[in-house]
């Protein structure tokens, strides 16, 4: 069921994709419906690894979009450890586990959505280690965290299963790639569930986010009965009817 937020967010994600395709702003034929594949994405990536923040982190837990792919393939090659969602969750091995010492091809193919699917094992949330930075994809952001993705839900899920399961902690660094059109200055609607970004890398700087908004959790009555059913891990966790 469509709420009013919900026609909000998609809004502004229209007028992003709008502004993007009429900047020329990204690779494909269009940014809509998706996470925009962003022209500048490796430069982003570029700065992205010159942070502290970077540098210290062992495990990344990232989005399996095109626009994030230089940020997957330089972690690899750096010797981190990197894992990412199954799509929609649809698996009781819910995620990829890439690591790096023993992958079969190269970081740059490896960190491929497609070519990670047949070299990186399934695996459970408890073979899954703490996670040091989430990489996501957005849509829009603002300089005070809030993002918009491109209206699945699935991300959001993630970190608030990852969360729970205590591998998401508040030392966690959450970033966001985006291109600067995606940078919006102005308040953005959210909801309880949405979870915040600390840092925003575009090809051009790096905006460091106050306070964003985290969810403790999964928030059950948010989920509707047939999006839990859809996703094993989800079902297998579920609270009773009542509780």
């Amino acid at each position: 069921m469509r709420t009013h937020v919900d026609d909000e967010k998609q809004r502004v994600r229209e007028r992003v994709w709008d502004l993007l395709d009429a900047e020329g702003a990204v690779f494909d034929a269009t940014a809509h419906g998706r996470i925009p594949n962003f022209k500048g994405s490796d430069a982003a990536a570029d700065r992205l690894a010159k942070l502290s923040a970077w540098q210290d982190a062992r495990v990344i837990k990232a989005v399996p979009d095109k626009a994030q792919l230089p940020v997957r393939a330089r972690a690899l090659s750096e010797g981190k450890t990197v894992f990412m969602a199954v799509p929609k969750l649809a698996d009781p091995r819910p995620f990829y586990l890439l690591d790096p010492g023993v992958l079969p091809v190269r970081p740059h193919e490896a960190a491929s959505s497609k070519i990670a699917a047949t070299v990186a094992p399934r695996v459970d949330v408890a073979e899954l280690q703490p996670v040091d930075m989430v990489v996501v994809g957005s849509v829009a952001v603002n300089r005070a965290g809030v993002r918009i993705g491109k209206g699945a839900g699935y991300s959001d899920l993630e970190f608030a299963f990852l969360t729970e399961a205590g591998l998401i902690s508040e030392r966690t660094v959450v970033v966001s790639t985006v291109h600067s059109l995606q940078v919006l200055d102005e308040e953005l609607p959210t909801t309880e569930h949405d979870f915040g970004v600390d840092l925003i890398i575009t090809p051009e700087e790096v905006i460091a986010c106050p306070s964003p908004h985290r969810p403790a959790g999964l928030l059950w009555a948010h989920l509707d009965a047939a999006k839990i059913a859809s996703i094993p891990a989800l079902a297998a966790r579920a609270p009773a009817s009542g509780e």
